[in-house]
């Protein structure tokens, strides 16, 4: 995971195994990087969605990755979650497009507890070690 400011601040990118030419290629908003973080590889991956926070409202689960959350869950904006399992990639627009945040295994009761400066989510990604 590369941030864009020190101490794993700013914009995060989640790059897959592989080469990256210049910052355009993993969807960069600016070709700053000043912090990177590996991330633990798990074999198994589990979070639920809420569309509320503190975990009310309707309550979906995903084991695998989603190209379009509206699509599958008629969702647009997730409020809070739990990563059960895994390490999570959300990405704000559908296709893994959009700013992107990274979830570790725990609770976050409210989009700010991720990062996001709202609600809106797009798709989510499995953190997985592919060649």
């Amino acid at each position: 995971m590369l941030y864009e400011r020190p101490n794993y601040q700013g914009h995060q990118y989640f790059l897959r195994r592989g080469d990256y030419p210049d910052y355009q290629q993993w969807m960069g908003l600016s070709d700053s990087v000043c912090s990177c973080r590996s991330l633990p590889y798990t074999s198994s991956h589990r979070i639920r969605l809420y569309e509320r926070d503190d975990y009310r409202g309707l309550v979906s689960e995903l084991t695998e990755d989603c190209s379009c959350i509206h699509d599958r869950f008629r969702l647009s904006e997730i409020y809070s979650l739990n990563v059960l399992e895994g390490c999570w990639v959300l990405y704000e627009m559908p296709n893994y497009r959009g700013r992107q945040y990274l979830l570790r295994p725990g609770d976050y009761r409210r989009y700010h507890d991720w990062g996001a400066l709202d609600a809106k989510v797009g798709s989510l990604r499995r953190v997985v070690d592919s060649y």
